[in-house]
């Protein structure tokens, strides 16, 4: 008898265990899913609207099963089992390897000289890497939760926001980084992507970050038989109320007084990578965009934007091409996007030429990609890693500090990558910028990249309530106004010339004035709201 009942109780004991298995199982299937529908909120697929809900059950698991390890192991939060921690990582992964798939274009990278398995090798673990990085973000928000957890749903919401908009603060301050919780809202969704006009991009991220966190509360606080409760109740206000802020913001008229007018042309050349730095590439530079510029100057533009690196030479064999001698007949200025010299480095530069030939500003790229356009720690793993470089010269970083002169006013300057980096532009607008210039080359990627890098340079002309005008080698070239609202937009892996009427502005929202004060201030009342419920 006693023989039975042991065999009774191993079985129940193994099919708890076999229960709590395919349980744990189906929470990580569940956070990857969640974070795959973040990551469907993005070019190409642009499902904006998921991002309000795709947090949700990633809080949700969080609280509920840091909740019963710590009330059934008695742990302390920071000794929690790892396997608590793919929970948050998986869906880090889930949503960056799905918005950032498009890195996987740069495969076969044939163009470098670099062989197909290799390059595909490069791909895997480029793309991989900044998966996992991103998963590792969320992986140190899902920790904070559990370590400053109080038990109280509110405070909840106020450090988990807290939290996510410091950490993209922190993120964003290094050399990785596109993949903001704003950004999913762009281009689609205007009027809530007028808050960052208040503190920037973390003022969007905040917003959707609290909303994800209010629902999930009412979820974690609901009876089986009743999911309406006060968290969902405050969670749809704060969807009103944040979208009602960003359309009395929206709504404000854009003021075009004549004197502030400047036409400006682009030219998108459209040169494959895999001969841009070869002598058909080259030819085929200097034969389009010069045909290019002498179109536009015939429309009677101020000025021509060409992308970056549209000229693969340096700023010393300027005038040895037919476009120098194109713009000293027709004496309309250009800006070149090309290579700049500093010691035995070089820089991707935009030069401003004005209407005698004479290369008056240069502004240096500060924002390099790593591994494609320099190697971190290179001393240390310099020998190790083939730069991807197509010159033989180390590219370094540009200063933080340049300020862009030209003949109609200061302007700002983004270069490729740098559109993902809000302070870029914030910095340049608060000492005088007056309208922005994007220049970019996004022919490494599959075509959702530069659909994605057209949203990011949305965002920086709402942030900053400027004119935009965007060149790119391949797509998209662009033309936007302070409200985000596209003017043109180019066609993708064409040859095109556009002109369009932009107006210098000198306005400054609370952003460009105070930067990111809103961060802080959530950080703030978070360690106070965390303090007290300790003391008390």
């Amino acid at each position: 008898m006693k023989k039975k009942q042991n065999e009774g109780k191993s079985k129940k004991e193994k099919g708890k265990g076999e229960n709590s298995f395919f349980t744990f199982a189906f929470y990580l299937l569940l956070s990857l899913i969640s974070g795959v529908l973040m990551g469907l909120t993005v070019a190409p697929v642009g499902a904006w609207f998921l991002a309000w809900i795709a947090l949700a059950p990633l809080w949700v698991l969080v609280v509920q099963k840091s909740n019963s390890y710590l009330e059934a192991k008695k742990q302390k939060p920071w000794l929690l089992p790892f396997t608590f921690y793919l929970l948050p990582l998986l869906w880090g992964v889930g949503y960056h390897s799905v918005a950032l798939f498009w890195i996987t274009g740069i495969h076969p990278m044939d163009w470098l000289g670099v062989p197909w398995w290799p390059s595909l090798a490069i791909t895997i673990f480029c793309w991989g890497f900044i998966s996992l990085w991103g998963g590792l973000f969320v992986t140190l928000w899902a920790a904070g939760m559990v370590w400053l957890n109080q038990g109280k749903p509110w405070l909840r919401v106020l450090i988990g926001t807290a939290l996510w908009c410091g950490l993209e603060s922190l993120w964003s301050s290094g050399s990785l980084w596109w993949s903001a919780l704003a950004y999913t809202q762009s281009p689609h969704n205007l009027v809530i992507l007028h808050l960052g006009q208040l503190s920037g991009p973390n003022t969007v991220t905040a917003a959707i970050a609290a909303f994800n966190g209010l629902i999930a509360e009412a979820y974690l606080s609901s009876t089986p038989r009743r999911f309406v409760n006060k968290y969902l109740a405050l969670a749809t206000g704060l969807f009103i109320t944040l979208h009602l802020i960003g359309w009395f913001l929206y709504s404000q008229p854009i003021a075009q007084p004549p004197a502030a007018a400047l036409k400006i042309g682009v030219v998108q050349g459209n040169i494959p990578n895999k001969i841009k730095v070869q002598p058909e590439g080259y030819r085929r530079a200097i034969t389009g965009y010069t045909s290019g510029y002498l179109t536009l100057a015939e429309q009677g533009v101020n000025a021509v934007l060409t992308p970056e690196g549209a000229l693969p030479i340096f700023q010393r064999n300027f005038r040895d091409t037919p476009l120098f001698a194109a713009v000293q007949e027709k004496g309309v200025v250009v800006w070149v996007g090309a290579f700049g010299e500093k010691g035995r480095s070089y820089t991707n530069s935009l030069f401003t030429v004005n209407s005698q030939g004479e290369t008056t500003s240069r502004y240096d790229k500060s924002k390099l990609v790593p591994l494609g356009e320099y190697i971190p720690f290179e001393e240390i793993l310099g020998k190790l890693i083939s730069r991807l470089s197509p010159l033989d010269e180390h590219q370094v970083h540009g200063a933080a500090n340049q300020i862009f002169d030209t003949p109609f006013g200061q302007a700002i300057v983004g270069i490729c990558y740098e559109s993902a980096f809000p302070e870029v532009f914030r910095r340049q607008a608060a000492v005088g910028g007056q309208f922005i210039l994007s220049s970019s080359n996004d022919a490494h990627y599959s075509s959702a990249m530069p659909f994605q890098h057209h949203a990011q340079d949305i965002m920086r002309a709402i942030e900053t309530d400027r004119w935009s005008a965007r060149a790119t080698n391949t797509g998209y070239s662009a033309f936007v106004d302070p409200h985000g609202r596209t003017l043109w937009i180019s066609g993708y892996n064409t040859y095109q010339t556009h002109a369009e009427t932009i107006y210098r502005r000198q306005t400054q929202t609370l952003y460009v004035r105070w930067g990111d004060w809103l961060t802080p201030l959530l950080l703030g009342l978070g360690f106070v709201g965390w303090f007290v419920g300790k003391v008390f």
